[in-house]
């Protein structure tokens, strides 16, 4: 197989490579070498990395790397503003199909499940806009009687929705609820899935869950060394508050609270350690469910990129990749 080749323009159906796996194991260098490898181009699928001004906290590719191969959906808006799941279908697809467009294979990676899979499995996003008065009745109630009570009422109103999304995860069971509030039904029966015009490969990332989290702590580490107490501090001071949505982002709340003074750095990055060792075993719980359609790749096998490229080799030879 030549791997340069160009892929056919304006097929019926694009051939996609979907690379998943949890926090910090190396989802964005994996995808630069397969996209050197098989002429492709990055989609993120990461709900942090679309905000600008945040790189440090939220591991974007570096300025090297999109120089080298295109990436697309990152540096997308501003920290105050909103980017949701509907918009980054709508983003995604219109990305896949310039980048097929260019002849060049579409690469789709990044850490938000919803995104992943909402994405292949062809979900269209119900057309309800924020309802801002209800949210912050939500938001109050979330407060006052905590997390566990407004997913409770999610879990009566749409038991399927519930048993999705995590209680902890505010913000989505705020529009699950606002979506059944404005719509009259069920969030799981006003998402519609309509067929899509991928054929994907899959490729999961895991590697033994201790040898995670002692990567996960070097790489905060590695962050707080490069500057990111010192990019929240930039952020505070543009006048990005932590209330924001794009600030419940992993670590920037903590660090917030160093900068003003609340709390030590040492108890911060400790936090910060805590809170993603958590987030990488939710999103193993995540997509443990989906592993009949992943190809699962152990990363800490020497041989593991050579095991990649021969599954993506295998899906690929399909298609003609002539043009």
């Amino acid at each position: 197989m030549e791997n340069s080749s160009d892929f056919k323009k304006n097929a019926p159906i694009v051939p996609i490579v979907v690379i998943v796996g949890p926090t910090s194991i190396g989802k964005s260098k994996i995808a630069m070498n397969t996209a050197q490898l098989f002429n492709g181009a990055i989609v993120n699928a990461d709900s942090r990395q679309v905000y600008r001004y945040m790189d440090i906290g939220t591991a974007k590719p570096s300025k090297t790397d999109m120089d080298i191969v295109d990436h697309y959906l990152f540096d997308v808006v501003d920290p105050n503003e909103e980017y949701n799941f509907a918009r980054f279908l709508t983003d995604a697809r219109q990305s896949i199909i310039t980048i097929n467009e260019s002849g060049k294979l579409p690469l789709i990676t990044g850490g938000t499940g919803q995104y992943l899979f909402g994405l292949i499995d062809g979900y269209q996003a119900p057309a309800v806009p924020p309802n801002p008065s209800f949210r912050a009745d939500m938001i109050r109630k979330a407060e006052e009687e905590g997390s566990m009570e407004l997913w409770k009422d999610l879990n009566l109103r749409d038991p399927v929705s519930a048993n999705k999304i995590d209680y902890r995860n505010i913000r989505r069971v705020v529009r699950a609820l606002e979506v059944c509030h404005e719509m009259g039904k069920p969030f799981s029966e006003a998402r519609q899935r309509a067929s899509t015009s991928y054929d994907e490969i899959i490729i999961g990332l895991y590697m033994d869950r201790d040898d995670l989290y002692s990567r996960i702590d070097a790489r905060i580490d590695a962050m707080i060394v490069q500057g990111w107490p010192e990019e929240v501090r930039k952020l505070l001071d543009m006048g990005f508050t932590q209330d924001l949505s794009a600030m419940s982002s992993l670590g920037y709340r903590e660090i917030a609270s160093y900068i003003k003074g609340e709390d030590s750095l040492e108890n911060v990055v400790s936090k910060i350690k805590s809170l993603t060792h958590r987030f990488a075993r939710q999103q193993y719980a995540w997509l443990r469910p989906k592993s009949r359609n992943i190809n699962w790749v152990d990363v800490s096998d020497v041989q593991f990129m050579s095991d990649i490229s021969f599954k993506i080799e295998q899906h690929l030879s399909k298609f003609d990749l002539t043009v």
